[in-house]
């Protein structure tokens, strides 16, 4: 498990970076659905490390790229429609769709149009849920919980991290901390600005422990839409022109891949490679805001896969790192 201080470098180095560039089965209970806690109330969730070492963090990033089509072709009973699909930028690779929709941002005239096509980001971590103000929330056999988190939420959980006065990573087994998603509104939407950590340290529970335990960790990685090959690619390419022309969503020839919620798979394809498992989403628009109507279908077509029971984290010496990029900042400036 990477240190607080080795979460501080990475993060540091991201904005960086960033900087230098200018400006198939349904969900199930497994994820926490925070968003339909009535405003005023709190949940409070910990947190735990993700069980894949090579990830430096305790959250992978959901890139998703949401295409409207005028119908389905040959249906009209359907008038609006919306496919998910993956932006290949979350695997390092350069995206289609964002290639073609960035030059759109100098056109005044267009930037409205960009906006609609841009990716939208969403976190998923996993963790207890210790306090819930849902009264008709299930917790699943096992109780370690998915969390898809939106980036208002995700801002707060990350400026966090880089505060000086927190001393130990808050997915730490004994001296972690509690996070606190607090819903408010705001202009007519949910607002959580005011999420916040717990101001004192806590152990996890002999039964949280056990939980670990019997379940193990989840690999956070398996649960991001499946990396698309170039057939893929090819389909989500013709998908987006087909989107910006105004053209119906053709199922025939691309619901092997690609298809939104509660649309069946077509009995024939004309598409050229074998298909790939499914990622749907909402077929209309619903009340919730963009980001939440984007984590109401997160898990649609994603299988829950296999988890391997992780141990205890060892503790690392994040102390001393911490000391020492904190001198080596302090030599520098």
């Amino acid at each position: 498990m990477a240190s607080l201080a080795e979460i501080r470098a990475r993060i540091s180095a991201q904005e960086n970076k960033s900087g230098s560039k200018g400006s198939g089965s349904q969900s199930d209970n497994s994820i926490y659905p925070h968003w339909n806690m009535d405003e005023g109330t709190t949940a409070a969730i910990r947190f735990l490390p993700d069980a894949s070492s090579s990830n430096t963090f305790f959250w992978v990033e959901r890139q998703i790229i949401k295409l409207p089509f005028n119908g389905v072709k040959g249906d009209s009973n359907v008038k609006q429609i919306q496919v998910q699909v993956p932006c290949v930028e979350m695997y390092g690779d350069s995206c289609p769709i964002l290639a073609e929709v960035r030059p759109w941002y100098k056109d005044e005239t267009l930037k409205e149009m960009a906006n609609k096509y841009w990716k939208k980001r969403s976190y998923l971590f996993q963790g207890f849920v210790r306090q819930s103000p849902l009264g008709d929330d299930k917790p699943p056999a096992n109780p370690i919980r998915r969390f898809v988190i939106s980036p208002q939420i995700f801002t707060i959980i990350k400026s966090s991290l880089m505060d000086p006065e927190m001393e130990e990573l808050p997915t730490d087994y004994m001296r972690g901390l509690d996070f606190n998603v607090k819903k408010t509104s705001k202009g007519g939407y949910a607002d959580y600005s005011t999420s916040n950590w717990a101001r004192k340290e806590s152990a996890l529970t002999e039964a949280e422990q056990a939980a670990i335990e019997a379940h193990g960790l989840f690999n956070l990685a398996d649960f991001l839409p499946k990396k698309p090959g170039e057939a893929e690619l090819r389909i989500i390419k013709e998908m987006f022109e087909a989107s910006v022309d105004g053209k119906p969503y053709d199922n025939e020839r691309w619901g092997n891949y690609y298809r939104p919620y509660g649309l069946d798979a077509p009995t024939s394809s004309v598409a050229e490679a074998a298909p790939m498992p499914v990622r749907t989403a909402p077929a209309a628009p619903s009340s919730l805001p963009a980001w939440e109507d984007d984590v109401s279908a997160a898990e649609a077509g994603f299988t829950s896969p296999v988890v391997v029971p992780t141990a205890a984290p060892s503790s690392d010496k994040a102390q001393d790192i911490l000391a020492m990029i904190r001198a080596r900042q302090s030599k520098a400036a």
